[in-house]
């Protein structure tokens, strides 16, 4: 999906500064996954460069349905979604001279 608006926006010719999807996933420098015994509930931990944290969770409502991978996958999303927004708001303050 990033890849995807990224394209978009190249092909558009947006120029102005922005957030990369290269530069979201450079930030991060550990991942660390937990699933809740008997559950579905699978958290990613994120770690940015800096030691901040961010976390994603995701789960499924058939626990017949449930496979750890793609627990992972979904859970990381999520947090990489919090990592955008941090981003934009330092960027933000940066263009702002601050």
């Amino acid at each position: 999906m990033d890849q995807e608006v990224e394209n978009e926006i190249q092909a558009k010719g947006l120029n102005a500064p922005r957030i990369y999807p290269g530069q979201i996933e450079g930030v991060i420098v550990h991942e660390q996954y937990h699933v809740f015994p008997g559950t579905t509930l699978t958290v990613a931990c994120l770690t940015l460069f800096n030691g901040f944290t961010v976390t994603g969770e995701s789960a499924c409502a058939s626990p017949e349905n449930f496979d750890e991978a793609l627990g992972r996958k979904i859970a990381r999303d999520n947090a990489k979604q919090k990592i955008w927004a941090l981003e934009g708001y330092a960027l933000r303050n940066k263009l702002q001279g601050n």
